[in-house]
């Protein structure tokens, strides 16, 4: 076990998943729906896998999540992924302490990194005694949200177009600059600026409402604009696979490439990552585009974003799509000779997401692969890791 460095400050760690939801309702005294509180609960023990010694981990139920964590521990152990010594695990805050029921342990120094920053999360840390000295100012919440809009997505969009690339993306104010995309693609996504994975998204084809003769959707559309203030929508693209990078941004505005995450969704909720080496990893995408590719949208990300402040853990995520010619966004009708394209900014995610859990506990042997995923048995979410055949 390495030397604790007694200068550094113990991080509390939290495992909000509801953040995304919180963004959107942008409430101080928020509630999350049951399925976001229980998810939560379930899981909360997932920053244990990433935390430095001394530091902690929120948690609600201490003896349940120590019963998780030590499930995908013995599970990651059995893959091969970790490592064990002299009979016994070879991972950090193996034991209960690491865990801690509602601010049991506020003792300075410590610093504070949730999944995500919103104003629920901080009003709550408040409300249970967290120092107002430790947490993010109310202006930097605001700020957050901001950049969490949809519209840095969009904003970000251009500067990585290059040969092999497609993507559009427009905010909308109004339901008749939703309409007048619909006229120009024939078929659309639509995008609340603020909503959590599969949610907040619609599709608009060539299908119309009986007699009305509105635009699917529109009644939600209208709500989302009068509720949010815009609406995002983007040409339909013809999706092979998701995947996406993984970063970091520190204080002093310097962006990190961590890794890449491949994941799977269903309907756009996250239902799994690829646990694999990078170069793993990079081979598996090189049968859908060049790894040169990558690399080249990869620096442009870090030499391009600009996130005016945020500090931590943030995600990218990018698709290969089937296009024809150069960037067709009719291409979905026909796919006679198609090629693949890259959509290099599907979504940016300003917090920690599954691809920063995946990379914490990738193997380091390429001859390793497995899959990580989030189930629910009809009472609990489970974290499970099992071999890719």
């Amino acid at each position: 076990m390495h030397e604790i460095n007694t200068n550094r400050r113990m991080t509390l760690h939290i495992f909000n998943p509801e953040h995304d939801i919180a963004l959107a309702a942008n409430l101080s005294n928020f509630t999350a729906p049951h399925a976001g509180r229980q998810l939560r609960n379930d899981l909360g023990f997932l920053p244990a896998l990433w935390a430095q010694e001394g530091d902690r981990v929120l948690v609600q139920h201490e003896e349940s999540v120590l019963k998780a964590y030590r499930r995908v521990c013995h599970r990651l152990v059995k893959l091969g992924i970790k490592k064990i010594e002299n009979g016994e695990l070879r991972m950090e805050n193996y034991d209960k302490s690491i865990f801690s029921a509602p601010f049991s342990i506020l003792h300075s120094p410590f610093s504070i990194a949730p999944w995500g920053w919103d104003r629920a999360i901080r009003r709550e840390l408040e409300r249970n005694g967290v120092p107002v000295s430790l947490l993010p100012a109310a202006e930097q919440i605001e700020q957050i949200r901001q950049l969490s809009h949809r519209r840095t997505s969009a904003q970000l969009l251009p500067l990585l177009q290059m040969e092999g690339t497609v993507g559009e993306a427009f905010e909308c104010t109004t339901i008749e600059q939703v309409e007048e995309l619909y006229q120009r693609y024939s078929r659309l996504v639509l995008k609340a600026p603020w909503s959590s994975s599969g949610r907040g998204v619609r599709f608009c084809d060539a299908e119309r409402l009986n007699e009305t003769g509105e635009m699917r959707n529109e009644k939600w559309a209208r709500n989302v604009i009068a509720s949010q203030g815009s609406i995002m929508a983007e040409p339909y693209y013809n999706k092979v696979r998701d995947f996406g990078m993984e970063f970091e941004a520190d204080a002093e505005g310097h962006i990190r490439y961590l890794g890449l995450s491949l994941f799977h969704t269903v309907n756009g909720a996250y239902e799994g990552n690829i646990l694999a080496t990078e170069s793993v990893k990079r081979e598996m995408i090189s049968r859908y585009i060049p790894v040169s590719l990558l690399d080249l949208v990869k620096q442009r990300i870090i030499e391009r974003l600009h996130l005016d402040g945020y500090v931590g853990p943030f995600g990218i995520d990018m698709m290969t799509v089937k296009s024809i010619g150069n960037g067709n966004h009719n291409s979905q009708l026909s796919i006679v000779n198609c090629q693949l394209g890259l959509h290099p900014c599907v979504e940016i995610n300003l917090r920690r997401t599954m691809g920063h859990v995946a990379l914490n506990i990738s193997p380091t042997d390429d001859d390793i692969r497995a899959v990580m995923r989030v189930i629910y048995d009809g009472n609990h979410y489970k974290l499970k890791i099992n071999k890719l055949r």
